[in-house]
């Protein structure tokens, strides 16, 4: 049995300073959505309001995730990043769905939008969007979690963009008509920015086998150390986005004695944690037993 651990600690004092920043964009254009009757903004808003949700979900999880493992919670509370991760990514999803009702209803009862709060609350959201990216762009590489509100301050910043874009088309040419448009093309954005996330987090807590491991060839790994005849009743999935976690029979071609099979295991084990990033194995180590010899039984 191996288990090597490299959690990946989030900075606190970033993500704090994020949620302020945010907290700061969803006040000021909630306020300026209702002044400017702009839908497009109320729109930005609420995907900032889901920002800041995130971004404390995100943080939360992290510190509860990082809690050692105890007798009654012998995995500790390592998904607890994961359930926040598809937690945010379903709420993105709702909210986009929201915002195509009610653009569509706008389109069909169009109103005149005052485009200089649009434009001036948009490039407010643009400069602290960008600066809350910033802050937590490191840790997303590393962490599925904060990868999720990280992609939710991303969107904020494009969608910000074509909030600014829409406040120029309207207060130039009139045309309302764009701020619905604008809060659509949000919807949609987070609707696709969301599915690989579910996806993602949706394979962790089901178990799947990791999208990156390929089982004939780790069969073929475990298969081609001279003792063992067969792997059969293999297990393999993800315990969070970093930990991969294998269980197996192994059918030995002799009987050897416990030290000589906790060699080869010990050999196994190197090689898998280096060959797949297999970092928790667990091991049965079998000699002519009658059972089902399948690979998945």
């Amino acid at each position: 049995m191996s288990e090597h651990h490299h959690h990946h600690d989030v900075s606190g004092k970033n993500l704090f300073i994020t949620i302020i920043l945010n907290v700061i964009i969803t006040v000021s254009q909630i306020v300026g959505g209702i002044m400017s009757g702009s839908l497009a903004l109320l729109s930005d808003a609420m995907h900032n309001f889901s920002d800041v949700l995130a971004l404390v979900i995100a943080y939360a999880a992290n510190r509860l995730s990082a809690r050692p493992n105890t007798l009654d919670k012998t995995f500790g509370y390592k998904r607890a990043e994961i359930l926040a991760a598809l937690f945010n990514a379903s709420v993105l999803i709702g909210i986009a769905v929201f915002l195509i009702v009610e653009a569509f209803h706008k389109f069909y009862h169009p109103e005149a939008v005052n485009s200089v709060w649009v434009i001036g609350l948009g490039l407010l959201s643009i400069v602290l969007n960008a600066a809350s990216v910033l802050l937590v762009k490191d840790d997303a590489h590393e962490n599925m979690n904060i990868k999720a509100a990280y992609l939710h301050l991303l969107t904020d910043v494009m969608t910000s963009v074509a909030v600014v874009g829409g406040g120029l088309l309207m207060y130039y040419f009139g045309l309302f008509w764009i701020d619905p448009l604008i809060s659509v093309i949000i919807a949609l954005y987070l609707i696709w920015a969301s599915i690989g996330l579910i996806k993602e987090s949706s394979a962790i807590l089901m178990q799947f086998t990791p999208a990156d491991i390929d089982m004939d060839t780790l069969i073929q790994a475990i298969e081609s150390e001279p003792t063992i005849e067969n792997v059969h009743h293999i297990h393999l999935w993800k315990l969070d986005d970093h930990r991969i976690h294998l269980e197996a029979h192994l059918d030995f071609k002799e009987d050897l004695p416990l030290s000589a099979s906790n060699a080869v295991t010990e050999t196994l084990e190197k090689k898998l944690h280096d060959t797949f990033d297999i970092e928790h194995t667990t091991f049965q180590c079998e000699f002519e037993r009658d059972d089902n010899k399948e690979v998945i039984a």
